[in-house]
């Protein structure tokens, strides 16, 4: 049964993505409007409260069993998004590098407001990682260390540039106003890597990377959006890293 259910929540983030808005002649555009991301988001868990502070940390699960979302309850990014594949990545931020000291963490994600962890073993339970990942959340936020270091910028690909053509406005755009919200709702996010010859380079990031429905949503939601508002998008390919992006090219 919990086989089931798990793969039930996979087809429900899919679903929200496809779900066309309904109104008076408002197109379909593949997302959900904003009652209806709010009113499918998954549910919060309990509040975490270590006694003697005063930080309340929630936990919101994601379409990845293997990453959960942790809500310290105040600004983790002013902008932009952060994501940190492995320990040597975290150089730059003092919060990740604090969070990969604890067994079990794979990869860091940090958000406006969120913070995705992801386990290295499927096999390890959450209840064994959450204590330690509070502990050091709290301990983190009441030091007064910056989330990331002042010479460190978090991801901006998605804002416009002077060099962009109209297509590729569009394209960012669209991403940054109505795809990356819905992402980032499911502790995860996606980034603009270029546009060549109708086709539309994207990288998943957070719960995103390795989620069982990451190729689902990429077609079925992202892709469909992107066709239906800008004609030249003829598909939407998968980069999972820089290193793959550049081999590809040669």
């Amino acid at each position: 049964m919990a086989a089931y259910a798990q793969f039930g929540r996979l087809l429900g983030v899919s679903a929200r993505l496809l779900r066309p808005l309904v109104g008076s002649g408002c197109p379909s555009t593949g997302f959900p409007s904003q009652a209806t991301r709010v009113s499918n988001r998954m549910p919060l868990n309990p509040i975490w409260v270590i006694p003697g502070r005063t930080m309340f940390v929630q936990t919101q699960d994601t379409p990845n069993p293997n990453s959960l979302k942790f809500l310290p309850g105040r600004t983790v990014l002013e902008e932009g998004t952060m994501d940190f594949g492995g320990p040597r990545d975290a150089y730059c931020s003092p919060l990740a590098r604090q969070l990969f000291r604890i067994d079990g963490v794979k990869s860091v994600f940090l958000g406006p407001d969120f913070i995705t962890i992801t386990k290295s073993d499927a096999n390890m339970e959450w209840k064994v990682i959450k204590p330690d990942v509070f502990a050091a959340i709290m301990d983190f936020f009441t030091s007064g260390l910056p989330v990331v270091n002042e010479d460190s910028k978090p991801s901006a690909d998605t804002a416009p540039s002077d060099e962009d053509d109209e297509v590729v406005a569009m394209i960012k755009e669209l991403l940054d106003t109505r795809i990356r919200p819905t992402v980032q709702e499911d502790g995860g996010d996606v980034v603009y890597r270029g546009f060549e010859d109708g086709v539309v380079k994207l990288k998943l990031q957070g719960s995103c990377t390795s989620c069982p429905s990451s190729i689902v949503t990429l077609k079925s939601g992202i892709q469909n959006m992107l066709q239906f508002y800008v004609p030249e998008v003829e598909s939407v390919e998968q980069v999972k890293d820089d290193e793959d992006e550049e081999a590809a090219q040669l």
